[in-house]
Parts: C-alpha cells; sequence; structure tokens
C-alpha cells in the first residue's frame, strides 16, 4: 500500500479530531492560567450590538479574559440569546472557554411600568408622596416584589449564567421610595431588600448555589446598616464618578467633570465600608477603563478610548491589596463600526493580558 498516496485522506480525516485537540489543550492552559492568577474573573460588558458585529469569544481568550457579560436589559439580551447569532455566540464562549454573565438594567421588564393602573401602590413614592411609575418600585409591596422575583426566575431560566451569578440591577442613579415604610431604609438597604428576595427566589426555582449583586453605584454606594446580605449576595463596587486619566492612588482627584466632586479616596473609603460587610473574597469590581460609550456620551459616532495604561496598573494593584479576586470593566460600542474607525485595539491586550499576569507584592 502507498501510504504517501494516502495522507491527504488521513489529514482529512483526523483534522477536525486534531483541531478538537488543540482546543481542549488550549482551555486546558487558559485554566491553569486563570486558576495561578490573583483575578478569577477578568471580564468585560458590552452590548448585544457589540456581541452581534464583533468575534468577540476569540477575542477575549486572545487577549487572557475569562468572562463576556451581555448587556442592556432582560428583554433585549433575551431576544438575542435566543436568536441563531446569539446561539453562535454562546457555542464560541463555549469553544473558546468563555464564561457568560448577563449584567443588566432590569426593573422597567422586572416591574413593568404598564402595572401601575392595575396597582400604584407597588410602584415608589416620590418626595412629594405621590406614587409615581418613573423608577423602580416600593419594596415593601409585597406584590411588587412577588412580581419581580416571578420575572427574574423566567429571565433566569432563558440568560443562565455559565457562572452561576445573576445581575438584576436597580435604576441607575435614580430615588428609590420615600413612603413611611420604605423612607427609613437608605437607597442601598431598599436595593438590598429587593436583591434578598430575588437571590431566595433564584436558588428556590433556578439554582441552589445561585448568587445575585448588589450593586453599590452613584445613590447605593453607601453600605446598607438595617439590612443584611442573604446568603448568595455579593457586592459589585461600580465607581462611575471617578476619573481614568489619574490613578486611585491620587486620592485627591474628582470626577471627570465639574459636577463630580466625589474624590477618589472617597471612593476607596466607601469600597472599604462596603468590604465591612459583603466578602471581599467573592465582590467585583465593575470599572469603565474600555467603556468607549461613557467617553462618547453615551452617543455615536464613538470616539477613540483614552486609555492609560499605568493607572489601569495601578488601580487594578488598589483592589488586589483588598482582597478583590474579580474584576470586569464595560467595553459598550466597542463594535464592528468602532473597530474599523480605531484598529489598534492594544488597550484589549493590555487590560486583559495586565489582569492575568498581575501577581501581588510580595
Amino acid at each position: 500500500m502507498n501510504y504517501i498516496n494516502r495522507i491527504p485522506f488521513l489529514w482529512k480525516s483526523f483534522a477536525p479530531i486534531l483541531l478538537v485537540l488543540l482546543i481542549a489543550i488550549s482551555c486546558s492552559q487558559q485554566t491553569e492560567r486563570q486558576e495561578a492568577s490573583h483575578f478569577k474573573t477578568r471580564g468585560l460588558v458590552l452590548d448585544v450590538n457589540d456581541l452581534s458585529t464583533v468575534d468577540w469569544p476569540r477575542r477575549a481568550k486572545e487577549a487572557g479574559l475569562t468572562t463576556l457579560a451581555t448587556h442592556i436589559t432582560p428583554s433585549q439580551v433575551s431576544e438575542f440569546i435566543q436568536s441563531e447569532r446569539g446561539q453562535q455566540f454562546l457555542e464560541e464562549c463555549k469553544t473558546y472557554g468563555i464564561e457568560v454573565e448577563h449584567e443588566l438594567h432590569s426593573m422597567g421588564d422586572l416591574l413593568p411600568r404598564n402595572l401601575f393602573e392595575e396597582d400604584s401602590t407597588m410602584f415608589r413614592m416620590n418626595e412629594e408622596g405621590k406614587r409615581v411609575a418613573d423608577y423602580n418600585l416600593c419594596v415593601h409591596s409585597e406584590k411588587a416584589v412577588k412580581i419581580v422575583c416571578d420575572n427574574a426566575v423566567k429571565y433566569a431560566k432563558i440568560l443562565t449564567p455559565t457562572t452561576g451569578r445573576y445581575f438584576y440591577w436597580i435604576d441607575d442613579a435614580v430615588p428609590m421610595c420615600q413612603c413611611p415604610e420604605c423612607s427609613p431604609y437608605s437607597d442601598s438597604e431598599q436595593a438590598l431588600l429587593l436583591e434578598n428576595a430575588i437571590v431566595n427566589a433564584l436558588r428556590k426555582e433556578v439554582d441552589p448555589k445561585a448568587m445575585l449583586a448588589h450593586l453599590a453605584y452613584v445613590n447605593t454606594l453607601e453600605p446598607p446598616v438595617k439590612v443584611k446580605p442573604a446568603a448568595g449576595i455579593f457586592l459589585e463596587f461600580a465607581p462611575i464618578y471617578r476619573r481614568w486619566d489619574k490613578s486611585l492612588l491620587d486620592t485627591g482627584a474628582t470626577g471627570w467633570n465639574a459636577q463630580q466632586t466625589i474624590t477618589h479616596g472617597e471612593h476607596l473609603r466607601l469600597l472599604d465600608e462596603n468590604l465591612k460587610v459583603f466578602p471581599a473574597e467573592t465582590a467585583q469590581v465593575l470599572e469603565y477603563w474600555l467603556d468607549v460609550s461613557l467617553f462618547s456620551g453615551w452617543k455615536k459616532p464613538a470616539v477613540a478610548l483614552p486609555w492609560h495604561n499605568q493607572v489601569f496598573q495601578e488601580d487594578i494593584d488598589v483592589y488586589a491589596k483588598r482582597g478583590i479576586k474579580h474584576i470586569t470593566s464595560f467595553g459598550v460600542y466597542i463594535d464592528d463600526q468602532f473597530i474599523e474607525n480605531f484598529p489598534d485595539l492594544t488597550f484589549l491586550k493590555e487590560y486583559g493580558k495586565g489582569l492575568e499576569n498581575y501577581q501581588p507584592a510580595q
């Protein structure tokens, strides 16, 4: 038998097997690196347009990331995930060993605003004593909390994270309820009351080990005092009112516009106070180093990313020294058009490899 002549046939027969083996070896090596890295989560949060137009799972793996999170709302992301492109995205993440999470602005979907006419007491009371359907809810309305939990469970069965970590955020930087029952509680405490109910529902109906983020952001940066986190609640700290051309070590620096007077030092104090309530080992920092949407004023066309690698390196050291092992950043607007306009993505590699290779000073 002429084996030389059979080489092309043998190659065609075994090439798919070899490809699978190479991917498996690569994923195994990535897992080993992940276990050796200080940061267990090295993530990026992207909206459905970013994920639809760019081969993010491959790019994430090449950059040393562990996790991609979808964004913006449960209904938007559910539509994407159930589409052909969304299913392809999930398969590619599985192929490249990338974890999938869903970081979601949720309240409009979890408690639909059109229910206000049915029962206004489910919605928040404003400072004038009037029930309004603009933001959030009344966390002391058992009916409202049940609807929120039921819808959280419904979406969790569609948007199931590979990590067991869920993110259902209250409305951004807007007031919670001021009714007589709610007003003794801070916004952070009202948020945590709701989050405790959601995580208990998720653990009962979806996953007994489910975890849920408590988002410390703008009006919820102050840690809760009167309410304690239920089992499964973890801290997600999002310092949007800082600046990114100066590191957190510059404790006197203030925010990226004149209206934001909170200093870096105050951000760190609030982080430390929150870490007295929530475990550091499960806490996650949600940063904005790569958030093109923020630097573009949340309007397209997107601008080039003002990336400061030295600032980033100093920042992650600040977080690591507090015991934080989970780091992610928004990367919204890094879509096909952004890459066409700004093809140099060195910042992505510096971000991913910076987290992957970071080792605390001995």
